[in-house]
């Protein structure tokens, strides 16, 4: 699946949306992002820089509630169940309040 990330949120954000839309989930009844990941390092990863220009050609795997997630620009987040592919084979293809 693939997600658009909207201009004014947040990666972690998208990540934890993403993953609840396609399971039909709460947000909050899934697993902490935290304990995977630093939300706020994530962010970070794909802000504009000090002087407001936009971050490009970035790229980021990790595994997340038994998914693939990768991010690609801060603009797209690809995943898809660990069954499916491995984050690893994925890359070398080349994709709230309750973000703890």
């Amino acid at each position: 699946m693939e997600y658009e990330i909207g201009p004014e949120e947040s990666v972690s954000t998208a990540v934890v949306r993403a993953v609840s839309a396609v399971e039909g989930r709460d947000p909050c009844s899934l697993r902490p992002l935290a304990d995977v990941v630093d939300p706020a390092a994530l962010d970070s990863l794909f802000d504009p820089r000090d002087d407001g220009t936009p971050r490009t050609g970035g790229r980021l795997s990790f595994v997340y509630d038994d998914r693939c997630i990768t991010i690609d620009n801060g603009e797209y987040l690809t995943f898809q169940l660990l069954e499916d592919r491995s984050c690893d084979d994925r890359d070398q293809e080349s994709s709230d309040s309750c973000v703890r």
